[in-house]
């Protein structure tokens, strides 16, 4: 699992949507994205709390060190299955990853939290989940920055996902998860989704959309994970782009429209509850 991210893409760590459809297998040079962001719902505990049978998930090894001044170019994350190797990361965007909530949404914190840079090296004594690792790098930013923060819901301009009146045609998935990217484009305009579960779905909507500036809020009352073909007309191609697509690509339906016909679902613009991490406090890691 990988991201890569020039500096300059995207206002405030977040992707512009073309960035974000090139990305997804067209190689755009400015941007590689190489199973992104972590599958499944938002989880926002501070830290997870062990049963007791189970111990507290932490790293075996976590070594985080301040980028050279003069290191330059990509910013990476990437996850194995024994653990995490991040450089030239922003501290927000570490949280924005690992709470899997947009930078944009993320108040408060002093402005190094998006000017330093970290390089982290975290493993562990064993495979794990995602999920796992996810839980590992949530306590390390917690026992190392002293990450502490709150959740606060406001009602806001969102886009508002809920089912059409004909309920959902997405099929529920039989596939099991893994460490492959959830969501893959194999064109543009052409998105195949495989064991998505609805807030990963509506990360990426939020992506694809963030131009807007209207987080994308699921109401839809699905829990489960799901398999889906999405075809449609991105907008506010760029013209060389447009002029390039092929006529059946010119007459697909826009995004909006292919949701509610393909899958079964509503995305409207309008008040709805968005979340908001709020950071109470943090410090600068502790040595290694």
């Amino acid at each position: 699992m990988c991201l890569s991210i020039r500096p300059s893409v995207g206002a405030a760590f977040g992707f512009s949507p073309w960035a974000m459809i090139f990305c997804m297998g067209l190689a755009m040079k400015n941007l590689t994205l190489c199973v992104v962001l972590l599958t499944a719902s938002a989880t926002y505990a501070q830290t997870a709390t062990p049963t007791p049978d189970q111990p507290r998930l932490e790293f075996e090894v976590a070594s985080i060190r301040l980028s050279s001044p003069t290191q330059h170019g990509f910013q990476d994350i990437k996850a194995r299955a024994d653990g995490y190797t991040a450089s030239y990361l922003p501290v927000k965007m570490m949280i924005a990853l690992m709470y899997r909530i947009p930078a944009r949404q993320i108040l408060g914190g002093p402005s190094w939290l998006r000017d330093d840079r970290y390089d982290v090296e975290a493993k562990t004594d064993k495979t794990y989940s995602v999920d796992d690792l996810n839980t590992m790098y949530q306590n390390m930013l917690v026992d190392r920055f002293h990450l502490k923060f709150h959740i606060e819901t406001k009602e806001a301009n969102a886009y508002v996902l809920t089912l059409d009146k004909k309920g959902s045609k997405m099929k529920v998935s039989d596939k099991p998860p893994s460490y492959d990217f959830p969501i893959t484009f194999s064109g543009i305009g052409l998105m195949h989704g495989t064991h998505v579960a609805m807030p990963f779905f509506c990360w990426m909507l939020d992506q694809m959309l963030q131009q807007d500036e209207r987080p994308v809020v699921d109401m839809t009352g699905l829990s489960g994970f799901y398999d889906f073909n999405l075809s449609y007309l991105p907008r506010d191609l760029p013209q060389e782009v447009h002029n390039n697509l092929s006529q059946e690509a010119l007459d697909r339906p826009s995004l909006f429209e292919a949701l509610k016909e393909q899958l079964g679902l509503k995305l409207t613009p309008q008040k709805g509850p968005v979340q908001y991490l709020v950071i109470d406090h943090i410090d600068r890691p502790t040595e290694n």
